[in-house]
């Protein structure tokens, strides 16, 4: 596999989300209901709170899919996972959901009815780091980073590194896939 730039990716998200959504996320800085980022715990987690870092958003959302998992009896709870944590009202708003990589579409319906457990957005729209293809479900993002070339037989890895200066930089790695 050649190397995945996650920054270049990361930069192309968000002048697409920048374009997109302008006035609102001015409306939202201004402390309007404008439009909100839901982060899936945990690599959508990360890049919600990098994007609203970015585009100067009060704050961000963190939405956990364990429970909604249709491997949950399989895999059960994860030990550091965080719960949910939303800090705006879902009934009625404009929601981006974050998350780091798009593949099968499972994770996607999860944070879905996760959502929808807080009440009923207005919408809701996808934004991926990276797609890798192989959908499951009818489910497509309308902002992607980029398309990635990634085995089947491998899983996509989102990390947090620190660069010579102190600052946050994204890498990607592939591991096994053990399911």
């Amino acid at each position: 596999m050649s190397s995945i730039d996650a920054e270049a990716l990361y930069r192309a998200l968000l002048d697409q989300i920048r374009a997109a959504y302008g006035d609102q996320l001015a409306a939202a800085q201004n402390g309007a209901e404008g439009v909100v980022l839901a982060g899936i715990y945990s690599g959508g987690a990360w890049l919600a709170e990098r994007l609203a870092r970015d585009l100067n958003l009060p704050s961000f959302g963190v939405v956990n899919v364990a429970l909604h998992r249709d491997d949950y009896a399989k895999k059960g709870l994860h030990a550091q996972a965080s719960p949910t944590s939303l800090p705006f009202t879902v009934d009625g708003r404009r929601i981006v959901l974050v998350d780091d990589v798009l593949y099968t579409g499972r994770t996607i319906r999860a944070a879905l009815n996760e959502l929808y457990d807080y009440g009923r957005p207005a919408s809701v729209e996808l934004a991926v780091l990276a797609d890798r293809g192989g959908r499951e479900l009818p489910v497509a993002a309308r902002f992607v980073g980029g398309t990635v070339d990634v085995p089947a037989d491998a899983t996509l890895v989102l990390a947090r590194e620190a660069d010579g200066e102190g600052r946050e930089r994204l890498t990607f790695h592939t591991e096994a896939r053990t399911d």
